[in-house]
């Protein structure tokens, strides 16, 4: 059961915050009281809706995988949308007035769709995605180059060091990015920071006991994390 709730307030303590719920035209007391509900699931909505640029980049990229598919666009935006429901657990939503953090988690996933499926797109996955962070993983995650999309193969942007053997070694504290062999040779002969000036891309860490990144740009200047 969905119900639209108002907060009326709430007192923080040490162990937590206790909060005060009101549910308009709604009486529920006999169904808690008889199942003896205790708890409860809680979507917090901050008001901040989809951006005309969350949306062009979620239909331009809707788009290209109809393209590939031979589906038709719409067709093909309810059918990543349920998939998107599917992977997340996320409510049904429309793409006209949903949430900014649900544009974005459904960006990620139709990025992350994409990427492992090998489709083009008509302008490089860095200028679709609104979650750089995920979209450098993905590419780490399928092996795809960031940069264009092809088969890639992974550059270590803190170097592993001469002789280590790459098999054995912990890398998990070492940036890294995906790169096809064209861009990764681009990479050691332009220098990382400036192939990250030209093509906005940068290395990640992964940690070994996570399946999300801790992100890290390359001059330190700023940190993302993935919750």
């Amino acid at each position: 059961m969905e119900i639209e709730v108002q907060i009326r307030g709430y007192r923080e303590d040490t162990d937590g915050t206790d909060l005060i719920i009101h549910l308009p035209e709604v009486r529920i007391g006999h169904l808690l009281g008889r199942k003896m509900i205790k708890s409860a699931e809680l979507h917090l909505d901050d008001g901040r809706h989809i951006t005309a640029a969350q949306r062009r980049k979620a239909y331009a990229t809707i788009r290209d995988i109809a393209n590939f598919t031979g589906y038709l666009p719409e067709e093909e935006k309810e059918w990543l949308k349920y998939l998107h429901i599917i992977r997340t657990g996320e409510a049904y939503f429309s793409l006209s007035g949903c949430s900014m953090d649900t544009a974005r988690a459904f960006l990620n996933t139709i990025l992350d769709y994409v990427i492992e499926n090998g489709i083009p797109l008509s302008e490089p996955g860095m200028e679709r995605t609104d979650d750089t962070g995920a979209y450098l993983y993905a590419c780490i995650h399928h092996r795809k180059c960031a940069v264009c999309g092809r088969k890639g193969e992974i550059h270590h942007v803190d170097a592993i060091g001469m002789g280590r053997d790459r098999r054995t070694v912990d890398d998990s504290r070492c940036r890294k990015i995906c790169l096809c062999r064209e861009h990764h040779a681009a990479a050691h002969k332009r220098g990382m920071k400036a192939f990250t000036q030209m093509y906005h891309v940068y290395g990640i860490t992964v940690p070994a006991d996570s399946r999300l990144p801790m992100l890290e740009t390359l001059n330190d200047i700023s940190r993302f994390t993935l919750l």
